[in-house]
């Protein structure tokens, strides 16, 4: 179980990997190639609208012909892709590899949302989504710092290559895993409409997964704005802007850490209703507060914000989950695009002159919270799964 849990956690940090890494470079990929940051920022933006168009894909495949062959595709095309960035020699190739690098991650998060599915029942389900969460934050806490070390010791282009070793290195355990889906679903492709038509249709699951997408629009406007606020703003390095990027991956990983205790005492309700509250205080802590004198005025209430989403996310996702019975590759595929294309939405917005970036990133965060306080409130009474995990143990 422990292997399992550590190469799902794996395949989840590619995203933020993946996104998070390169962060230190873009102000100085703006000046090599003499792009505006608005220019810079589409290696992200199209990034998250390729992955999110992948996501659709792989669902509906991976219950057709299982999780396994996907998988692998997906990472071989990683690695490929992840070497295409590091030989880029302008932002037309970069933008190109970088699309191929994100149909790539998007197998690894389906595949991994699915085969928690496939391979645990509810209560021990939300246990491993939980752990998962903690040693996934791991990966955006150290991804902006191993950056901004490559790039001292190196060039930014080491820093995809180290993207690219790093999913070497999963690929031999995904060979010799078995494939957790047991019972493939043998069906013409065209059955996959029908199969998001079916999830479409499941109100309960439609509603709440687009509800509990957006608390995640702070954190992706935070990832897209930080290099600007920290390096070009506060005059930051990229190692120290490394260190405060970790500082404000390590509040998600402390929230995951707490779902694991506080779920056993508090029902997901109560736990999910608290960290909406939570974002909005934190929200408003950004917009409010003098921010300017210091990058702390702005990393300590940013710090709340993702210790409420890191405390939200497990329960969230497992409720969402627990909302279906079936095509639960095409459910996870759905999960995961819901979260990413409003983060796309949002880091779009966070890369526009604004005059101050962490004012909107406070707004998205009150934003966010308030309306899933509100959607989860009016759906409360029409969900499965708002019990306590103690309390499903001993049913």
């Amino acid at each position: 179980m422990r292997k399992t849990i550590i190469l799902l956690a794996l395949l989840t940090a590619f995203p933020p990997m993946s996104t998070d890494m390169y962060l230190p470079a873009l102000p100085l990929l703006g000046k090599l190639w003499g792009q505006p940051e608005a220019a810079i920022n589409l290696t992200l933006v199209l990034w998250f609208v390729t992955y999110c168009v992948f996501l659709l894909v792989y669902g509906p495949v991976s219950d057709r012909v299982g999780r396994r062959p996907p998988l692998l595709w997906g990472v071989g095309l990683f690695i490929v892709a992840s070497l295409g960035c590091a030989m880029a020699d302008g932002l037309t190739m970069l933008l190109a590899a970088r699309v191929a690098q994100a149909a790539g991650a998007a197998a690894s998060t389906v595949m991994a949302m699915a085969m928690a599915k496939d391979l645990f029942e509810m209560r021990q389900r939300a246990k491993v989504l939980a752990y998962i969460s903690v040693i996934n934050a791991l990966a955006p806490m150290l991804a902006p710092t191993l950056g901004g070390w490559i790039m001292a010791w190196l060039s930014w282009r080491w820093v995809f290559a180290a993207q690219a070793l790093l999913a070497a290195a999963v690929l031999p355990q995904i060979a010799r895993m078995n494939e957790p889906l047991q019972a493939p679903i043998k069906v013409k492709a065209s059955h996959a409409v029908l199969a998001y038509a079916r999830l479409f249709k499941n109100w309960r699951f439609s509603c709440l997964n687009a509800a509990m997408a957006l608390p995640n629009l702070a954190m992706f406007a935070f990832i897209a704005a930080s290099p600007a606020i920290y390096i070009s703003g506060f005059g930051l390095s990229e190692s120290v802007f490394g260190y405060f990027f970790g500082f404000n991956a390590l509040a998600m990983m402390v929230g995951a850490y707490g779902y694991s205790f506080f779920g056993r005492g508090f029902s997901p309700l109560k736990i999910m209703l608290t960290s909406f509250v939570g974002m909005a205080v934190g929200g408003a802590g950004l917009v409010f507060l003098p921010h300017q004198q210091s990058p702390w005025m702005v990393a300590l209430p940013m710090w709340v914000v993702s210790f409420c989403i890191g405390l939200n996310r497990p329960p969230a996702n497992n409720l969402i989950l627990e909302q279906v019975s079936a095509d639960t590759g095409s459910a996870s595929s759905l999960i995961a695009l819901a979260i990413m294309s409003s983060g796309a939405v949002a880091m779009f917005v966070a890369s526009l002159a604004w005059a101050d970036k962490a004012a909107v990133i406070g707004a998205l965060a009150m934003v966010g919270g308030a309306t899933a306080f509100v959607a989860l409130v009016a759906m409360r009474h029409s969900l499965a799964g708002l019990e306590p995990m103690s309390a499903r143990a001993t049913s």
